[in-house]
């Protein structure tokens, strides 16, 4: 799993959350990349709240285009921003939205359900 924030806190915060769940993710800053090359990840975690919306739409397009499969969730104070990009996505691709303020359980729940399912 992959965590993408510009926010230290949330970043070091949900990492070690997901931690202490027994689950491995690495944290980055940088949209652009946000998925390791070569890594196999089940999961993004974005929050795009964080960068300019055209930079985070490019990203978001990115990782559905070369990694398709791969969980994309965006936690966001915007839902309905990004509501329009999860309804055209379709069913191939996996992308959610969570509404802040959302806890680490929540994201947790929500990666496990859509991961394991």
């Amino acid at each position: 799993m992959v965590i993408v924030s510009d926010n230290a806190e949330t970043l070091d915060g949900l990492q070690e959350y997901l931690q202490r769940a027994g689950v491995t993710a690495h944290v980055t800053r940088h949209l652009r990349g946000a998925v390791l090359d070569g890594a196999v990840i089940s999961a993004v975690v974005l929050f795009p709240d964080d960068y300019p919306p055209a930079d985070v739409d490019e990203a978001v397009e990115s990782i559905l285009r070369d990694h398709p499969g791969v969980l994309t969730l965006l936690v966001t104070r915007n839902p309905q921003f990004f509501a329009k990009r999860a309804t055209a996505a379709g069913a191939r691709d996996v992308l959610t939205i969570i509404p802040k303020p959302a806890w680490g359980w929540t994201i947790l729940d929500t990666i496990r359900a859509r991961v394991e399912a």
